[in-house]
């Protein structure tokens, strides 16, 4: 039996599986159990997501009425990294999928 654990990510407020071995190293029973947990998890995305997208169009809004060079560049780095973390969420969100197809093949 390999081990296995989720580790809360605080970037993208979501747990991410870490795996101590290949997935193919898996039984398929551990295999079902991770991806149960995963789904679990797997479905807060969108909820994050959009918590995110709330956060850029409040920036965004910050953007378009700030006159101070220095704090349009910090709105748009902040805006630009939380883009990047809804990018990230989007790949994680796409895990699932991989390995339900690796489990069903």
């Amino acid at each position: 039996m390999f081990m296995y654990r989720f580790e809360w990510n605080e970037r993208l407020l979501i747990a991410l599986p870490v795996l101590d071995v290949d997935w193919e190293q898996y039984s398929p029973a551990e295999q079902l159990v991770i991806v149960e947990q995963w789904e679990l998890i797997r479905g807060t995305i969108p909820d994050r997501v959009m918590e995110f997208e709330r956060i850029i169009n409040r920036m965004q809004n910050e953007l378009f009425e700030e006159e101070n060079f220095e704090e349009s560049c910090r709105l748009n780095a902040e805006i630009a990294e939380y883009a990047s973390r809804i990018n990230d969420l989007h790949i994680w969100y796409r895990t699932n999928q991989e390995l339900d197809s690796r489990r069903h093949s």
